[in-house]
């Protein structure tokens, strides 16, 4: 039988203060975090969501978390994986490194847990759309 993923991850005691307890951060949380960090990022055209995203965005609802992974490695470490298209015109690989950038920067500064990959996955360029002529 297959492992299960574990759905949150523990969210380290900032230091000098006093641990109360655990803090748990679910999945979903850093995928959120994830998916509004790429969204930011100049080039970038848009995530790569599944069908059940995409009806719910026709409901007028933005789901952030649209086209982003996160998961536990074997070794216990966080990987993220983002499916994005670009548009065209941009560095793909300037793009992509600013996307990783942005997405450890953002999970570090709202969390304070570190992320030991984040993987950008280029699915598609994304042209301009051009004017209807009357």
């Amino acid at each position: 039988m297959a492992d299960k993923q574990p759905t949150s991850f523990v969210q380290p005691t900032p230091t000098g203060k006093e641990e109360l307890g655990q803090i748990e951060v679910a999945s979903e949380v850093l995928e959120v975090i994830a998916g509004i960090a790429t969204t930011e990022v100049e080039g970038v055209a848009a995530t790569r969501g599944n069908f059940a995203s995409g009806v719910v965005e026709r409901f007028g609802k933005k789901v952030h978390s649209k086209g982003i992974k996160a998961s536990m490695t074997s070794d216990g470490l966080i990987a993220v994986d983002v499916f994005c298209s670009v548009k065209y015109g941009y560095s793909i690989p300037k793009v992509a490194k600013e996307v990783q950038s942005a997405i450890r920067q953002a999970i570090l500064n709202m969390t304070s847990i570190e992320t030991n990959e984040v993987n950008v996955h280029i699915t598609g360029i994304q042209f301009e759309k051009e004017e209807m002529q009357a």
